[in-house]
């Protein structure tokens, strides 16, 4: 299974996804393709020292084309380039265009670093990601008294944020002096278990989507959810 991945920062799930390859944990996922929606991205280098080709190693800015369909068509034209099978988003902030959505559908997943609940509400949505999630689930929690826990989550990409249904997901502990940012370190290494684990599912055919039977979020909670969201955005502008 030849894959895009596709990144907008850092890059650290991207690496330990090279890495579970090179080492034969992925044993048939050949990483053949990254795209950074951004010249800066730490991830490039990141890429390039871990033996994926210069030519391999690309920047797509959307604010580079006219449209988010030419942003698409470019992104599906390099992935065709390399006869991409599938497609993986870790730490893409960019919202997937349309076409990209269609030319690769049940074969293109997304990170994030919460819990995510397909067609109600949820820790997923516009603006909902990095430490902002993980600041919303924290006050959320702690405003409700109950389900102290986070998850990391992949889930397929639809043309909305966060609104495909979830394929794997992981639980990890809140505890009670937890931040934003200690929660985050400790969710980081589980997200990547949860990006290799799902690779392995998609290579080997043995992919289940979850439903939950219990609500994330209760009828009477919905407001409390929002003032957590539109709060934890206040609190990191900058996710």
């Amino acid at each position: 299974m030849r894959i895009a991945l596709l990144i907008s920062g850092g890059g650290t799930t991207m690496e330990a996804i090279i890495k579970a390859c090179k080492n034969d944990l992925l044993k048939n996922v050949i990483p053949s393709l990254v795209i950074s929606s951004k010249s800066n991205s730490k991830g490039i280098e990141k890429a390039l020292n871990l033996g994926i080709p210069k030519e391999d190693v690309i920047v797509l800015n959307p604010k580079s084309f006219f449209s988010s369909e030419e942003f698409g068509e470019e992104i599906i034209k390099e992935c065709k380039k390399r006869n991409i099978d599938f497609i993986g988003q870790y730490g893409w902030l960019v919202k997937t265009p349309q076409n990209v959505c269609e030319a690769f559908k049940g074969m293109i997943t997304n990170q994030h670093p919460g819990p995510l609940d397909t067609g109600r509400l949820d820790f997923g949505g516009a603006g909902m990601y990095g430490l902002r999630v993980h600041e919303t689930r924290l006050e959320f929690v702690k405003k409700t008294n109950h389900d102290f826990w986070t998850e990391a989550t992949a889930h397929r990409v639809t043309l909305n944020f966060d609104e495909g249904k979830v394929v794997k997901s992981k639980r990890v502990p809140i505890l009670p002096d937890d931040t934003a940012e200690t929660l985050q370190a400790r969710v980081l290494p589980i997200e990547h278990e949860v990006q290799i684990e799902t690779l392995k599912d998609f290579s080997e055919n043995n992919l289940k989507e979850i439903k939950r039977e219990i609500p994330l979020v209760l009828p009477s909670e919905e407001r409390i959810l929002k003032e957590c969201k539109e709060n934890a955005i206040k609190m990191y502008p900058n996710g």
